[in-house]
């Protein structure tokens, strides 16, 4: 009867912690994802910061290396439509970017945006 109990009970442990997990993401809604990029990449045009986007309604987290570094976006294109992959939407944009010292720099990234629970945007680190 020792080893019953023995089995039983890690089993009956394991089952119980797979209830009340962490909800997972909804799928990534596109057309949203392209516009919230697109309206940030604007704003950072404009001179807005990415912590003002915190204050927004709804908020949006943003990260990107270059803006929180300083540099100044002149222009961007998007490379397509992107491509939506679970919960995230991975978008390529070609940046022309000024830094604090002048120099204009042409990059090709890639944009990770999501847009549940809540909306995120995200340079995607090479």
């Amino acid at each position: 009867m020792k080893n019953a109990f023995a089995v039983t009970i890690p089993i009956a442990a394991a089952l119980m912690c797979g209830c009340g997990g962490p909800d997972l993401a909804d799928p990534v809604d596109p057309d949203r994802a392209r516009g919230t990029l697109q309206d940030v990449l604007e704003s950072w045009q404009k001179g807005a910061t990415p912590e003002s986007w915190r204050e927004k309604s709804p908020e949006v987290v943003v990260q990107d290396m270059d803006w929180n570094g300083g540099a100044k976006l002149h222009s961007y294109e998007f490379l397509g439509p992107g491509e939506a992959l679970d919960a995230n939407l991975h978008a390529p944009v070609r940046l022309t970017l000024v830094d604090p010292q002048g120099r204009r720099q042409e990059k090709t990234v890639t944009y990770i945006i999501g847009t549940s629970p809540v909306l995120t945007v995200f340079r995607e680190v090479p």
